[in-house]
């Protein structure tokens, strides 16, 4: 090694990390080619479930529907699929290998799809990507949907990869907040961050006295969401320019004290089991998301009126929704991204919040809010809380910081 002075490992570290905040330089969406109206499905799930007779359970699950806020979804299991599994409509039957077997199938296929996406925003070759952090519930395979991507998108074998499994739907929130600290600590990286959801694992008849399985039936969706991610983006080099469109200035998780009952799933032989309150989830939401906005905003110096912020709140159901609104009194155009995702596509888990993402970025024009929050809720009860600054394209493509000085609400 010859005789240069000892290296100062402070030092070494320091040249390491990027010298600005993590930026989404890029967003890429994909759900499933079968598309169910909401009007039409209760007709489809008891026809596939073969459970007609059940008039009055189907007249109650058609209300149900109706109060979700969903118009349609896109769903992997289609009629034909769930034919060929008639182990799904008996609830005792042991189902969750054949369950497993398909998402270990469609899952990395529907996150390439998404991924594959958002590397052509990007505009950079998919080798240049350093590292990937992949989030799913569905399924729970070694190696995983993060190994499979791999040689699906043409990554390079070096690429450092994290898989997260079973954060439900906190977990595209919680993914991306890995991607900021890798990003700002790792100069020159490009992180992937992949969220991929399908519901098949969720999938049961209906059975009289077991409403938790008609919210389920009624409210998710299956689709995918990746997003690039870096902190030190390209923005001089017209060869090799990247597009900075939201810088994430903090990132923060908290636990909401004595709720670990209110959102409960575990794997059974049958697929997923457990329960989600649809009671009390958005009274806890309503009676904390307050504080934690504002345990996020002072600590940087940003203060807000809500209503001077844009929104990207995880929509749980309409009724989550509905709690933010009223506790943050909220003007109606405010949460218009989040409720037009969960109209479109059902609520997907932890994808949800990179559709919603997608969804501002394209509903933002010359005048839109430069701040805004990410807020995204699961099982814990867990809050995730994001600070995000939107890049304001400059005569060299550069990410104008902003100058607002904006009061503490």
């Amino acid at each position: 090694m010859g005789s240069a002075p000892a290296a100062n490992v402070r030092e070494i570290c320091r040249a390491r990390r990027a010298d600005g905040p993590a930026a989404v330089l890029a967003i890429g969406t994909a759900n499933p080619a079968n598309c169910v109206l909401q009007d039409d499905f209760p007709d489809f799930y008891f026809r596939a479930t073969k459970s007609d007779h059940l008039t009055g359970l189907k007249d109650k699950f058609r209300r149900v529907c109706q109060k979700l806020g969903v118009q349609k979804r896109y769903l992997h299991h289609t009629e034909e699929l769930l034919g060929a599994h008639p182990e799904f409509l008996d609830l005792h039957a042991p189902s969750l290998d054949a369950r497993l077997d398909i998402a270990k199938a469609a899952v990395p296929e529907l996150a390439a799809e998404a991924s594959r996406r958002a590397i052509a925003e990007w505009g950079r070759p998919a080798a240049d990507i350093t590292h990937l952090v992949v989030t799913t519930n569905s399924g729970a395979h070694i190696p995983g949907v993060d190994f499979q991507l791999v040689p699906l998108l043409g990554l390079r074998p070096t690429v450092r990869r994290t898989m997260l499994y079973l954060n439900g739907c906190f977990a595209g929130a919680a993914a991306l907040r890995v991607a900021k600290d890798l990003a700002e600590n790792n100069r020159g990286a490009r992180v992937l961050v992949v969220c991929a959801e399908l519901t098949v694992l969720l999938f049961n008849r209906p059975e009289e006295g077991c409403f938790q399985t008609l919210i389920n039936q009624g409210l998710f969706g299956d689709g995918a969401g990746a997003v690039v991610v870096s902190a030190d983006p390209v923005i001089t080099t017209p060869a090799v320019r990247e597009h900075p469109l939201f810088e994430i200035v903090s990132a923060a998780q908290t636990i909401i004290p004595e709720s670990e009952d209110v959102i409960a799933m575990h794997l059974t032989k049958g697929g997923y089991g457990g329960n989600i309150s649809t009671r009390q989830v958005p009274v806890l939401i309503g009676d904390n998301i307050e504080r934690c906005l504002l345990d996020a905003f002072e600590p940087l110096g940003i203060g807000a009126e809500w209503n001077d912020l844009f929104w990207d709140v995880h929509p749980g159901s309409s009724a989550i929704l509905d709690q933010v609104d009223a506790v943050l009194q909220l003007k109606p155009e405010k949460l218009a991204a989040s409720r037009r995702v969960l109209s479109e596509y059902g609520n997907m888990f932890g994808v949800t919040v990179i559709f919603v993402l997608d969804e501002l970025r394209r509903r933002m024009e010359k005048g839109a809010p430069e701040w805004g929050a990410m807020v995204a809720f699961g099982p814990g009860l867990t809050v995730e809380t994001m600070v995000l600054h939107r890049c304001v394209a400059q005569g060299t493509g550069a990410a104008a910081p902003s100058e607002d000085k904006l009061t503490v609400a």
